[in-house]
């Protein structure tokens, strides 16, 4: 009598596997998800703070203690001595939309004496104050952030309210 030698998989066999694959892939989907959220979440928070420092910097150096009216001016490099922006590439723009999250930056009333600046906005256009805020879109995440030129990063569940002084209504401080 003739054995069978067979050194393949049964159809029972594969379907085992299928299912514990499956179910493997439920328990980890979400947690791949959630950790996704939260790293744009922080991409968020470093945006923020990297526009918080680009302004600072702007203002000592350039704006005559003034700030940039818009994101594009913080991306615009002086024109007297050369250098780069003082911004990043990837946040130059307004909005700017950076890891599942659109950054906006609004300007405060213009400051009627502002001198020109060194990177070409206009005497009288830079600001005294400014809002930056950074709002999730779909998938990115579930809080909203915002910051002025006090420096302190706000968040809250739902559009942080601009604010050019103190703190947003409605939003808590990041610790």
């Amino acid at each position: 009598m003739r054995t069978r030698d067979n050194k393949a998989f049964t159809l029972i066999e594969l379907l085992i596997v299928v299912a514990i694959i499956g179910i493997v892939a439920a328990i980890a989907v979400p947690g791949l998800l959630r950790a996704r959220m939260s790293g744009n979440e922080a991409s968020a928070i470093g945006s923020l703070r990297a526009v918080n420092s680009a302004q600072s910097t702007y203002a000592a150096s350039c704006g005559s203690g003034f700030y940039a009216p818009s994101l594009v001016s913080l991306g615009t490099a002086p024109t007297v001595g050369g250098g780069d922006g003082f911004i990043g590439t990837d946040l130059n723009t307004d909005p700017s939309v950076k890891s599942s999250y659109t950054v906006t930056m609004t300007a405060g009333a213009a400051a009627a004496g502002a001198p020109a600046s060194c990177n070409g906005v206009a005497a009288g256009a830079a600001a005294s104050t400014y809002f930056v805020s950074g709002a999730p879109t779909s998938g990115g995440g579930v809080r909203f952030f915002g910051s002025n030129q006090g420096g302190t990063i706000y968040t809250s569940t739902a559009a942080v309210a601009i604010t050019q002084n103190g703190a947003p209504a409605g939003a808590n401080p990041i610790q």
